[in-house]
């Protein structure tokens, strides 16, 4: 049996989860999971079902059937497989501690996704990702070449085929072109002290002045700097006892899990954009939780 899962956004109304399990339910298909969120101050109505076809129909024969119900009832949706292997390239800096991280995850099957490039702006990480047989690219940005670079790095993700980039700690700010072009298919991550601590050192900053709670946050990236809808959050707490070098250790770890577990519920299609936030459903049974992804 293969398992499959359809997403849904439309306004809301009576009858769209009647029609959704009517639907499957006559295509030979068993509901296994199923996540819904009314939002009574948008209008807004979000829905993830996911299912097995018994019957074997198929992916591309389940949305033909269904394009009429979609149409009557003004959804927009998308049928995914949940075998496939979401395309990603990974973009860094000098902070090697969210890549690392990731190429473990990706290599014991604990992220839904296939890593097809490594962009940096230095050379830092070229061995140990070609080590995992990756393809590295080393593409230099400076305010003169900014628009070159962008275009090469935009070339390497068609090439490859990437269906979304992840900034691991990649200190390069985005142009808005680029940022419009894969809308809602970059995901970045920064410390939550922002906007507080701007700039260089803001884990020394934070030290100095005392701060109990570190934290990390990711969100998918859009035009304005470090405010596109988030995706996960976390925290952990610290005290006067710890040292700055503390700080920016503790921090690294909340980054690089509050990552991973954005991207996984990305690749999961467990987020659905609405306005300047986002629903985020929790994972289905048979995936790992964000628990055991930390």
């Amino acid at each position: 049996m293969t398992k499959f899962c359809l997403t849904v956004t439309c306004r809301s109304r009576r009858g769209i989860v009647a029609a959704i399990a009517t639907y499957l339910a006559d295509n030979g298909c068993n509901i296994t999971d199923s996540s819904q969120f009314d939002d009574t101050e948008t209008g807004n109505f979000f829905m993830r079902v996911s299912f097995v076809s018994e019957e074997g129909a198929s992916l591309s024969a389940l949305e033909t059937g269904f394009g009429a119900i979609a149409e009557a009832l003004g959804l927009t949706h998308a049928f995914h497989d949940e075998s496939h292997k979401l395309k990603v390239v990974v973009m860094v800096s000098r902070f090697g501690h969210c890549l690392n991280d990731l190429l473990y995850r990706w290599r014991i099957g604990a992220l839904p996704i296939d890593i097809v490039a490594v962009i940096s702006n230095h050379m830092d990480y070229q061995k140990v990702v070609v080590n995992h047989d990756i393809p590295y690219y080393c593409v230099k940005v400076t305010k003169a070449t900014k628009a070159s670079a962008e275009a090469e790095q935009m070339r390497i993700v068609e090439e490859t085929g990437a269906e979304l980039i992840v900034l691991a700690r990649y200190m390069q700010v985005l142009s808005d072109t680029m940022c419009q072009k894969m809308s809602g298919r970059i995901i970045n991550i920064h410390h939550s002290f922002l906007p507080s601590f701007k700039g260089a050192n803001p884990y020394k900053q934070a030290f100095e002045r005392g701060v109990k709670l570190i934290g990390a946050t990711s969100h998918y990236v859009t035009a304005d700097l470090d405010e596109g809808p988030i995706i996960e959050q976390d925290i952990i707490r610290v005290t006067h006892a710890q040292s700055p070098e503390d700080y920016v250790s503790l921090g690294r770890d909340v980054e690089s899990q509050v990552l991973a577990r954005a991207i996984h519920a990305h690749a999961h299609h467990r987020v659905f954009p609405n306005g300047n936030k986002t629903v985020v459903f929790p994972a289905s049974p048979g995936s790992y939780s964000s628990e055991r992804m930390g």
